[in-house]
């Protein structure tokens, strides 16, 4: 079974069953290890005045082990299954579908509703969000974790097999526990950051591309080359500005973190302010627009390999 065919039955795999939780209630999740392993990093090298070193020591041990693992799965004599299956377990598309979704549905009940379940998909402050900021929170993660959890992953095992995608995965996993510009972490953290910034670069941009291309915009492409470079992260601003296109909305903007209001540009300041639920169903269903194109491209190369 060639890599691109693995990859297709793991996206199809994920679409379809997600993240049972019968399964995940029992067992340690994947993504959980790889957190207690950055986890266990942090609390036993972020020490003593060579904070930079001990981080890119413990980025390349992790990767190094990720990798290992990957190529150790990749061996086994099982034609491909075990490797479709815990690929399928690292992608992410139907459980971001279901947390997108589910903020629509809470806001329609009340503002309150609407916080608390965008909380779970945005790290900024949620306290004080109005309709309008929540439902931009909503489909700014949408657009940003379609690269991070379904695009990038899928790139790298189609080009690197499973071990890619085991060192993407830690890389991104400890980027968010440790990549941040905070006391802590700044010095730590910094390969980390810089790391994930370098493997998303492709990642980000092919998923701007497949918005774009899924949802007639290549005539406003000038736009999102115009915006993408606003986006305080060098990836994140492609598929955002894509997805603000597409859905003729502006995201981004001012918006709160740990009490302190950063005055962020918008992307698309041109397209409408004032969001709805019904904006966060489009932006869900522009994630399976996009998949479904993602699925088409792997499914030809499948069939040319």
């Amino acid at each position: 079974m060639n890599t691109a065919l693995i990859l297709l039955l793991a996206l199809l795999l994920d679409a379809i069953f997600g993240e049972p939780k019968w399964l995940w209630s029992r067992l340690p999740h994947p993504a959980v290890l790889m957190g207690r392993a950055v986890g266990w990093m942090d609390a036993r090298f972020n020490t003593g005045k060579a904070k930079a070193r001990n981080g890119i020591l413990s980025l390349i041990a992790l990767c190094l082990g990720a990798g290992l693992l990957g190529m150790l799965v990749s061996n086994l004599p099982d034609y491909g299954i075990f490797q479709a299956l815990l690929a399928a377990i690292l992608l992410a598309q139907k459980s971001l579908t279901q947390h997108v979704t589910a903020v629509a549905d809470a806001l329609r009940l009340s503002t309150a509703d609407g916080r608390l379940a965008v909380a779970q998909i945005v790290g900024r402050d949620t306290r004080v969000m109005n309709d309008n900021a929540i439902a931009r929170g909503a489909i700014e993660s949408a657009a940003e974790n379609l690269s991070d959890g379904v695009i990038a992953p899928a790139f790298w095992f189609l080009f690197l097999g499973l071990p890619g995608l085991l060192i993407y995965k830690i890389t991104n996993t400890a980027d968010s526990m440790v990549g941040y510009m905070t006391p802590r972490h700044r010095e730590f953290g910094w390969a980390a950051a810089r790391f994930d910034d370098l493997i998303n670069w492709i990642p980000a941009r092919i998923t701007a591309l497949l918005i774009t291309l899924t949802h007639n915009g290549w005539s406003k492409s000038h736009l999102i080359l115009r915006d993408a470079p606003l986006h305080r992260s060098p990836n994140a601003g492609w598929p955002e500005s894509a997805m603000a296109v597409a859905l003729d909305v502006a995201l981004a903007g001012p918006r709160s973190y740990e009490g302190e209001l950063r005055d962020f540009p918008f992307v698309h300041d041109e397209g409408r302010h004032n969001l709805t639920p019904h904006d966060i169903d489009a932006a869900s269903q522009a994630l399976w627009r996009t998949w479904a194109a993602a699925v088409f491209i792997i499914a030809i190369v499948a069939l040319l390999i």
